[in-house]
């Protein structure tokens, strides 16, 4: 098994060299050890298309995955042998392949909105405002830094967003008191850190060699930071990452129950709430396109499902004015 601990530690070193988030790291580690054994731990050196291929059709027909935990195995699997082994297959897989079910967004009304944020306190309250106010992905908003929140311009800046993309979203007046009474409680809570002797926090694509004390900066820190510290798994360091998105996602189910709110809630039902919203207020798709970072517009269009009426803003012919008629 020497073999196979030494290639993953390269799957590693390349993952890392190309900046992928320490999530797809560890989906990718899993999924290559998951085709390593289901193949009797040969090594995939010594495998190739018809390997992959049955590894994938059986976590089709087998496994019964999504399209989406699918294509993920996919795309690990690409990585290894194209990254690290140097062997391009990607157009010659011809697996069976899982079907991604069309789906319209869960969407609550306004006042399920207002019912779900009152049901909430604290930091979880303004982290959800910000899911809301904001059309933030959890992601998103769990990696904010105290730099990209700007008072004096009126903008929050998403940073690194799906497809490594910058934008810039609203600033909602209702957040500001309580983000900046919550930024006074981080800036102490960094302050004790650096005199606990730690303080540190990760900095992206190699910004911390860059700038040597960049890491230490409070402009740096996230906004929303984990309660306790936590040890790295890239470099052994000591530090407090962001808030885990579990945390955000229980407070979220916590609230439906305490609304008395019955749809299945999600912490992105909140960025489907905004832009639908936002639509039903009259803004146009093109600037909500901007505001949540699609980069296509038909991306944007599936908001367009609940304007003034449901099932695409149809009038059903039984709603229509009757004509007059007269008893024969």
């Amino acid at each position: 098994m020497k073999k196979d601990i030494k290639l993953l530690d390269l799957v590693r070193q390349k993952i890392r060299l190309k900046h992928y988030s320490i999530r797809t790291e560890e989906a990718y580690v899993s999924w290559i050890k998951r085709y390593i054994f289901f193949h009797d731990k040969k090594h995939p050196k010594d495998m190739g298309k018809e390997e992959i291929e049955a590894f994938l059709t059986d976590l089709a027909i087998k496994g019964k995955v999504a399209a989406s935990t699918q294509n993920q195995a996919f795309n690990a699997l690409v990585f290894l042998y194209k990254q690290v082994l140097g062997i391009d297959l990607e157009d010659k897989i011809n697996a069976m392949r899982a079907k991604g079910p069309k789906r319209v967004p869960t969407v609550l009304t306004v006042d399920e909105t207002f019912a779900l944020l009152d049901a909430m306190t604290g930091v979880h309250q303004l982290i959800a405002k910000i899911l809301y106010g904001c059309g933030l992905r959890s992601i998103e908003c769990a990696r904010l830094r105290v730099k990209d929140i700007d008072f004096g311009l009126n903008q929050i800046i998403v940073r690194d967003g799906k497809g490594n993309k910058d934008r810039i979203t609203v600033f909602p007046e209702d957040i500001k008191g309580a983000l900046a009474e919550h930024l006074n409680y981080v800036k102490k809570l960094h302050e004790k850190d650096l005199q606990d002797g730690y303080g540190t926090v990760y900095l992206p694509n190699a910004l911390s060699r860059k700038y040597k004390n960049a890491d230490k900066e409070w402009g740096w820190k996230y906004v929303f930071p984990s309660k306790t510290l936590s040890i790295d798994p890239r470099n052994g360091i000591k530090r407090r990452h962001h808030i885990h998105l579990n945390s955000i996602h229980k407070s979220l189910k916590n609230a439906c129950r305490l609304a008395g709110i019955v749809k299945p809630v999600s912490a992105h039902t909140l960025r489907h709430s905004f832009a639908t919203h936002l639509l039903q207020d009259g803004y146009d798709i093109r600037t909500i396109q901007e505001l949540l970072g699609h980069k296509n517009v038909e991306t944007t269009m599936i908001y367009t499902h609940v304007l003034n009426k449901g099932g695409r803003a149809v009038h059903s012919p039984l709603d229509r004015n009757r004509p007059n008629s007269t008893a024969q």
